[in-house]
């Protein structure tokens, strides 16, 4: 195995492009990768050290690109293979790594592959690609009982090629997204052929899409359905985090580390989006011959109080470590309601979980919100390992909580009926300039989903060189990250403040730092004799830690 430098992504902080909502270069309202390449100076100015791409892959965008029906190529609605080329080579001039997506558990329905096993009897080996099964009560009935994610049956009944009912395919998602068979070589052999194919054009590295879901259990049998993906995963649900995945993922990494280069910091990574609980069995994922990272959505559902946080960030911390992995925390992704808004909410004891905002539900305290988020913000990132942020948090956007039901595009709202709104409210547009047609974020007044007027006066261009701002916050966070290298410390928590303090000491190589958030209702003394580098709130002033403020302070 290469030793390649320090292994950039054990303390990388790594920013989610949802390639839709960034930048749109030519006015038809979708962002696209030209758009993405224009705007990375934004990014290089921020001080993060890698992007994230969503899918961009051909896709008739029944799921936003995560039904994929060409895993090696560029849809036309983004652009083509020499648009993400010249946007990986002007991220690499930058110092930016690009991290893809890959969709492993399931294909489009318009892949070749299933559109061949459409045409092709019960029993053929272009069926064999995914699982097909025949129906219980002489084939009337669902194979199981599993659902879908989305909502309704996880199975679909086909008409075969003489035009009767037939077999049912699985589909944990969309219909149109049916679930690969991992148990067929053939399935590994293509997929691993995708990663090489994505690698040899320069890539730095792959987020899993899906990762605990790629093994189901042998003979698919009825699930537990008080059981989701959220849940404890010591239950077992059949259709995720079956031992067989961590097969995969060890090919996978031997993969990737064939493209590391001796000497040189250019370890190609591997990054899990498993919803696997408890911590102890997501540290399965990320041992020393399996995957570098792995989203830590326990922390991210964890409430704004103190014993909760400090629970979890000491949990995480200890599972990481047993392993020999670097933790990763994130707070706000494409498929969660953005965290200034979801901590807007009254927090209470245990995992929280808000899947979607619509205008008939109780609306947030946008306020607290905000300044919540830019507090918890401020404590991820002293935090030692990695760090996830998503498109827009920087500038403190709010979750789009006013949506029209006649705008919404997740299959998720139609599959339920309106009965969940789904997760375009996160994945609304960027705003890049105030004041102007779809605030900048492309040539005309056009963007795929509509943009809350309070976007307008939360644009980049508003935000830049103010020194209160939510922007300025993040560019001083991550800066004084990278020069204490915290990611590279070690975290002692602190005793002496309170049962609603947050207090621990982050120490590395290069410094350290005191953090000091204020989950409580009164105001907390800052310690004599201590500088602060860094507040949540605008213009810290005085002796006290303020209700729902974090510093961070010189030693």
């Amino acid at each position: 195995m290469a030793s390649s430098g320090e292994q950039w992504w054990r303390d990388a902080v790594i920013y989610q492009v949802y390639p839709r909502s960034w930048a749109d270069s030519n006015g038809d309202g979708i962002g696209d990768l030209p758009g993405i390449t224009a705007r990375l100076p934004h990014l290089a100015d921020l001080g993060v050290d890698a992007i994230w791409l969503s899918p961009f892959y051909t896709s008739p965008q029944h799921d936003a690109g995560y039904d994929v029906a060409d895993y090696r190529d560029v849809d036309p609605v983004f652009g083509d293979l020499a648009a993400f080329d010249r946007l990986a080579a002007r991220a690499h001039e930058l110092g930016l790594r690009v991290i893809v997506d890959i969709v492993p558990n399931h294909s489009s329905d318009e892949h070749p592959w299933f559109v061949e096993a459409l045409a092709s009897p019960a029993g053929s080996p272009e069926r064999a690609r995914y699982i097909f099964r025949d129906g219980r009560d002489g084939g009337t009935q669902a194979p199981n009982n599993w659902q879908s994610l989305f909502g309704g049956p996880a199975w679909t009944r086909v008409n075969e090629p003489d035009g009767k009912p037939g077999q049912w395919y699985l589909h944990l998602f969309d219909t149109t997204q049916p679930d690969f068979d991992w148990t067929n070589p053939e399935v590994r052999t293509e997929l691993e052929d995708v990663l090489r194919f994505w690698l040899d054009r320069g890539v730095d590295g792959f987020r899993i899409d899906v990762a605990h879901g790629l093994v189901k259990a042998d003979g698919l049998p009825d699930a537990d359905l008080s059981h989701d993906r959220h849940a404890d995963a010591t239950a077992l649900a059949p259709m995720w985090d079956q031992p067989g995945v961590h097969e995969i993922y060890r090919s996978w990494r031997r993969l990737t580390d064939s493209y590391a280069t001796e000497g040189e910091d250019a370890d190609r990574i591997l990054c899990a989006e498993a919803w696997v609980l408890p911590a102890e069995a997501l540290a399965k994922y990320v041992r020393e011959d399996e995957l570098h990272q792995s989203f830590n959505f326990e922390y991210l559902m964890t409430p704004w109080l103190a014993a909760d946080q400090r629970a979890t960030i000491t949990h995480s911390l200890a599972q990481a470590e047993a392993v020999g992995a670097p933790q990763t925390w994130v707070l706000s992704n494409h498929d969660v309601v953005r965290h200034a808004t979801r901590l807007g909410y009254p927090q209470t004891p245990g995992l929280q979980k808000i899947e979607g905002i619509g205008a008939d539900d109780p609306q947030p305290d946008a306020e607290l919100g905000l300044r919540r988020a830019r507090a918890a913000t401020a404590v991820m990132l002293a935090l030692p390992g990695s760090a996830y942020l998503f498109q827009g948090e920087e500038l403190g956007l709010p979750e789009a909580t006013q949506l029209p039901d006649e705008a919404r595009q997740d299959p998720t709202f139609a599959r339920t009926n309106g009965t969940s709104v789904g997760r375009d409210g996160c994945r609304v547009p960027i705003p890049w300039e105030g004041g102007v047609p779809s605030y900048g974020f492309g040539p005309g007044d056009e963007s795929w989903l509509p943009q809350p007027v309070e976007y307008g006066l939360l644009a980049a261009d508003r935000q830049r060189h103010e020194p209160d701002s939510t922007l300025t916050l993040y560019q001083d966070l991550l800066r004084l990250r990278r020069e204490l290298r915290l990611g590279r410390g070690a975290l002692t928590w602190l005793d002496g403040f309170g049962d609603d303090v947050l207090a621990f000491r982050v120490e590395s190589a290069k410094g350290a730092v005191i953090v000091l958030a204020n989950l409580g209702s009164g105001e907390v003394p800052l310690p004599d004799g201590k500088t602060v580098l860094a507040g949540s709130l605008p213009r810290h002033h005085g002796a006290f830690v303020r209700t729902d403020e974090t510093v961070w302070l010189r030693p």
